[in-house]
């Protein structure tokens, strides 16, 4: 069996916004201790593939991070799978909030070094000492004490569309940049309540074990989350804290949390929180665009990227051609031809 695709990722993509396959999109994570990571990571590739899973995993010896999709039909049947295997049993799976089953369109499992790139000596200090799990009640609580802090743990392109009320919200571009950034910014606050939150949890996880033995007295995270706090707050109809659009790593980019528009186009400055990729493949640079815009600039960051795409395709891998396109991408709307950026205001 082939343990990766081999499909051209455009077909593949073409074939998930025609198919009307109900799909349910999912996160999970599972700290945990796995001797042989690739034997691990195909075994995995395996069983979910049978079960027409999609989405993007990453296995270490320190556990799996992942996010995936799950045909609606066979989600019970995962679930079991989960449940029998005796590594991933227990494993909170954490339901999208807002969800057109479009997430993603084919598997990818890779072994890493971590689950989650923080750039920490973990043999330092105690990972599984970890900060106070929150539900959104208790969240909604303590935030309102006035002797606690509020930290998003997110990179500056997730919260500049969304974040929780009063949140400190560091302008850093990776994790592993925001641990040394937030120890700073809170090294005179260790006697306060400090709350952590992340997109799913996991790397408030680590963070607080951190920031726990770096001196801080009363570490708190947000269990599961914005996803698992936007389920809470629906389902027990308690006050949404959070404003704006969670930002999500796949085809998405985005879930819808609360009805407010917090950011704006990085080309016109209009009111908009939808993230999307240049379609110049020389560029992929991930900004914000509204739909004028979008169709203004048929879809890219710059005038340039327009005419690189209006040109044939040999002419425009002839351009791209030793092109770092990696570093291109990781520039997240901080990129030089955006005509408005916002992130400089903030």
């Amino acid at each position: 069996m082939i343990l990766h695709n081999r499909v051209n990722k455009k077909i593949l993509k073409e074939k998930l916004r025609e198919s009307e396959e109900q799909r349910v999109t999912l996160s999970f994570y599972k700290y945990l201790n796995i001797q042989d990571p690739e034997a691990f990571r195909d075994q995995l590739y395996i069983d979910l593939s049978n079960l027409g899973v999609l989405g993007r995993i990453y296995v270490a010896h320190e556990g799996v991070n992942a996010q995936i999709s799950v045909p609606e039909d066979r989600f019970e049947a995962f679930e079991g799978y989960m449940n029998m295997s005796a590594q991933l049993n227990g494993t909170r799976l954490n339901i999208a909030v807002d969800d057109d089953g479009k997430s993603f369109f084919k598997l990818k499992i890779q072994v890493k070094k971590k689950i989650v790139a923080d750039g920490l000596n973990d043999a330092t200090f105690d990972v599984t000492n970890k900060g106070t799990h929150l539900s959104a009640e208790e969240f909604n609580n303590l935030s309102g004490d006035p002797n606690t802090i509020i930290v998003d743990m997110r990179n500056h392109y997730e919260s500049e569309v969304g974040h929780f009320k009063n949140a400190i919200c560091p302008d850093v571009d990776t994790f592993r940049e925001a641990l040394p950034v937030v120890e700073e910014m809170l090294e005179d606050k260790k006697d306060k309540n400090i709350i952590m939150y992340c997109t799913g949890g996991i790397r408030c996880e680590k963070a607080s074990a951190y920031y726990k033995h770096k001196g801080f007295k009363n570490v708190f995270q947000l269990d599961g989350g914005i996803i698992e706090y936007a389920r809470q707050v629906k389902n027990q109809g308690l006050e949404n804290k959070f404003v704006g659009k969670n930002f999500v790593f796949d085809e998405r980019l985005g879930e819808r949390i609360s009805e407010e528009v917090i950011s704006v186009c990085h080309q016109c400055g209009n009111p908009c929180d939808d993230h999307t990729n240049c379609k110049n493949d020389g560029c992929h640079l991930l900004f914000i665009q509204c739909s004028e815009c979008a169709e203004k600039h048929q879809g890219c960051c710059s005038p340039e990227c327009k005419d690189i795409i209006n040109l044939p395709e040999e002419h425009q891998k002839e351009i791209r051609k030793g092109l770092n396109k990696g570093r291109q991408v990781f520039k997240k709307g901080r990129s030089e031809k955006l005509l408005f950026k916002s992130y400089a205001k903030s």
